[in-house]
Parts: C-alpha cells; sequence; structure tokens
C-alpha cells in the first residue's frame, strides 16, 4: 500500500491517532487532523504532533477534512454514523480502522482476541505464555499500545497478540490473523452498531481472511459461536467448561483436557487457575489453545497460567474490611461482565451498578440478582433506567455518584459479605476512563482500613 504524497485524514486526536500519525509521517503522507475536542484541549498531543516534522495540518471537525483525501483513518471510538464518515463513504473515500492499516504493513505473525467478555484477560495472559516460553512478543491492540505502533518500529517480534474489539473491526477489510479467538458474544455497544445482530457479525469478521493455513478457536458453550464450525474455511478448535469436545478443551472434575488433532490428550491441573470464576476456566483454555498453536509447551504453559494473578479492575480483589470483601470490576462495562462477575462469588454480594448506559440488557440479570445479590445500589446517569428494569428485585437503593452509592454500601455491609463494583457501565459520566473509576473505588477502600 502506497502512501506517500497521499492525502489522510485522521478522526481523533487520542493515542491511537497519534500513534497513526506518527506511522504516516513515517510514510511521507500529507496528514489531516481533527478532533471534536477543541485544539485547547489537545494537551500534549498538539505539541506531539509539532514535532512530527511531516507535511500535517489541523483542520475543523468536519466534512471539510474530506476535501482532496484519499483515505481516513477514524478512531476507534468514532461511530460510523458520524457525519464525517457517511460523507466519506458516500463520496466513495476509503476508511479503513488503523487496526487494518497496521496489517496490511505487518510482517509477524498475529493472534487476535476478540469477543465481549475477557478480552484483555487472555490477551495478557497468552503475551505471558509466550514470554515464559522464550519468544519475543509484541501485546497490544485494545488495549496498551496500537498495533500500528509496533509496525512503525523494526517489527522483531515472534508474535504480534492482539486485542480486537468491535469498533476496530468496524473498518477492517482484509485483516487476516494467523490465530484469531472468538471468546463469547453478549448485548454490548448496541448504541455504536445498532442491534446486536449487527455487532454479533462484526465480531465474527476476524475469521472472514482466515484459510486452511490458520486457526479460529470458539466457544463450545455458546451455540451460535460453535455453529461457526460448520461455516468457516479454516481449522477450529473449541474450548468448554459445561461439556466434552472432540477438537479442543474442555473442563471435567479438576482437570482441564486438550484433545489433539492425532488423538493425543494433555492434562492441565485447574488448580493452576488463580482466577475466580468459571468464565476465566475458559478463558485460560483459550489461551492455553492458541500458546500451543504457537509452539509453547505444556509444562512451561502450566507454569505461566499459575504465575498469572489476572489484571487491574477485572474482579480484582481491592481489600477487607471487618470481614467485609470488596472487588473492583470496573472494567465490567456491560451486562454479560457483571454476570460473570456475581457468577464468581457463593457469597452474599452489595453489588453498585450504573454509569452511562451503553444500551445494556439490564433485564436479563434479574434471575441472577435475585440468586446472588444482597442490595443492589444503582449509581450515575443510568441508575433510573436500571431501576426501571431491575429495581425492587431485590432490596435498591438510588444514588446521584458512585462516591454515594459505596458509602451506602459499606453502612450496610456486614462480615461475609462482598461489596463488588461491577457498574455494567460506560464511566464516562464521572469519570475518564474504567480504570480512573476503579481507582476511585479502590483509593476508597483503603480510606476504610485505615
Amino acid at each position: 500500500m502506497e502512501l506517500k504524497a497521499k492525502k489522510v485524514a485522521v478522526i481523533g486526536i487520542g493515542k491511537t491517532g497519534l500513534a497513526t500519525a506518527r506511522f504516516l509521517a513515517g510514510r511521507e503522507a500529507r496528514i489531516a487532523v481533527t478532533d471534536a475536542k477543541p485544539i485547547s484541549a489537545w494537551g500534549e498531543a498538539s505539541a506531539a504532533l509539532d514535532n512530527l516534522h511531516a507535511d500535517l495540518t489541523v483542520a475543523p471537525y468536519g466534512s471539510e477534512i474530506l476535501t482532496d483525501t484519499d483515505l481516513v483513518v477514524p478512531s476507534p471510538g468514532i461511530y460510523p454514523d458520524n457525519p464525517i464518515l457517511v460523507e466519506a463513504v458516500r463520496r466513495g473515500i476509503p476508511v479503513l480502522s488503523e487496526l487494518e492499516l497496521a496489517w496490511r504493513f505487518l510482517k509477524t505473525p498475529l493472534v487476535a482476541i476478540t469477543g465481549t467478555n475477557g478480552k484483555t484477560t487472555v490477551t495478557s495472559l497468552i503475551g505471558e505464555i509466550l514470554r515464559v516460553a522464550g519468544k519475543k512478543i509484541f501485546v497490544g491492540g485494545n488495549i496498551g499500545a496500537p498495533l500500528i505502533g509496533y509496525v512503525d518500529g523494526p517489527q522483531d517480534a515472534d508474535w504480534a497478540v492482539v486485542e480486537v474489539s468491535s469498533f476496530q473491526l468496524q473498518w477492517a477489510q482484509t485483516f487476516h490473523p494467523r490465530i484469531a479467538i472468538l471468546l463469547n458474544v453478549s448485548s454490548d455497544h448496541i448504541d455504536y452498531h445498532g442491534s446486536f445482530h449487527a455487532y454479533r457479525e462484526i465480531k465474527e469478521t476476524i475469521f472472514a481472511h482466515q484459510d486452511v493455513g490458520d486457526l479460529a478457536i470458539l466457544n463450545a458453550d455458546e451455540e451460535t459461536t460453535a455453529s461457526l464450525c460448520g461455516r468457516l474455511a479454516v481449522r477450529t478448535e473449541l474450548f468448554s467448561s459445561s461439556v466434552a469436545v472432540n477438537h479442543g478443551m474442555f473442563l471435567a472434575g479438576e482437570t482441564l483436557f486438550h484433545l489433539l488433532s492425532g488423538g493425543e490428550k494433555e492434562e492441565y491441573p485447574l488448580a493452576m487457575i488463580h482466577l475466580p470464576g468459571r468464565h476465566n476456566c475458559e478463558n485460560v483454555m483459550a489461551a492455553i489453545l492458541a500458546a500451543r498453536a504457537c509452539g509453547c509447551t505444556p509444562p512451561l504453559i502450566t507454569r505461566a497460567v499459575d504465575a498469572f494473578r489476572g489484571i487491574a479492575h477485572r474482579i480484582e480483589y481491592a481489600g477487607e474490611k471487618n470481614g467485609i470483601l470488596f472487588y473492583d470490576d470496573s472494567k465490567g462495562t456491560n451486562v454479560g461482565a457483571v454476570m460473570r462477575a456475581l457468577e464468581s462469588f457463593s457469597q452474599p454480594v452489595i453489588l453498585l451498578l450504573g454509569g452511562r448506559d451503553k444500551e445494556g440488557d439490564f433485564q436479563t440479570l434479574a434471575p441472577l440478582i435475585r440468586k446472588s445479590v444482597k442490595e443492589l445500589l444503582l449509581f450515575g446517569e443510568a441508575r433510573e433506567k436500571i431501576n426501571g428494569l431491575v429495581g425492587g428485585v431485590v432490596q435498591t437503593t438510588l444514588a446521584p455518584t458512585m462516591k454515594e452509592a459505596m458509602e451506602k454500601a459499606y453502612r450496610s455491609a456486614l462480615p461475609g459479605d462482598v461489596v463488588l463494583l461491577s457498574p455494567g457501565c460506560a464511566s464516562f459520566d464521572e469519570f475518564r476512563d474504567y480504570k480512573e473509576r476503579g481507582n476511585r473505588f479502590q483509593e476508597w477502600v483503603r480510606q476504610q482500613q485505615r
């Protein structure tokens, strides 16, 4: 793909947009950048763009940026119905995600992980297994460093392990991972994609350009996902925590079994997994299947999994006070994540739920709330909506802010209870991102322990 002297419009100047601009500068493209935020709010990005010493202009946020444009690269958070993108499509100007642009220059074999929940855990664990196995790796994508930043360097890793969001797949055309994983699909980002059907279809495009030399890893416990086995022109392996599978991995008793194509069987102890919840058993199986396909041996895999303690803000233990346990699941920004978090505890749960709604199907939580939740605390912008759907299933209290919800939770909790922040919503009504929300929760827990 030739970029020299081509005009490329970069929409959105966050981490991804800035990395994209750097990449384009190195290929002597003519760059136009824009963002919905005023330039005065760009912060360090403004200086970083100045230091590129490229043919770069800052354009007003509107369709004017499309004049004489050869390519548009939107940041992942830019909705498909954004007027600039709609106009670009109408004019026939190619729109590519940063993921797709990076792929076209990538020389390193790629492992790509998508799904509604568990992506970050599986991406991080695969990276850790490969590291323990002595392989040089790049880990990033939707977490950490954008793939395009790696492509802009020497590309000297043995494997690139990349978390992929539906936003990134939205504008991907030829993206082709050597190993692709679809962990699960539940209701999320309906406000972005328009419907659950459209959301699932976008997720499934991760396999669209794989061929017989590649591997697709699928969740056998989701009927629609498992049905892809018969539709993909690629070798498939399944993972399941509930049924035996004849090609892939499954849980039986206290052992994870891996059935190989030649009929051999590998065994891994369930005790090596130190992450709570059955869903994390599934995450580990998906990671093992990928790691084996990358050439890692079972003893090294077992050692790496045994040492892995999860990721920040994903059902993360935050502390204990007077026999009350606190868990931070701020990364749980959809209903499916809340389900998985609740299923991880046998103790009574005081659940903090709320934030900015993403058109989540909260009614599906009602049976699990009735079974597992002692008290429901709803906070943030979405509190009234969620209350109308599941309020009253158990004792329910509404609070304008997360801080007020946390304080009420502590007053209500008794020894043996779990106070769980698993908001099921985006954080942007109160916080910069889910990390800030989780950090605030953990800071509050530490204050209670003094």
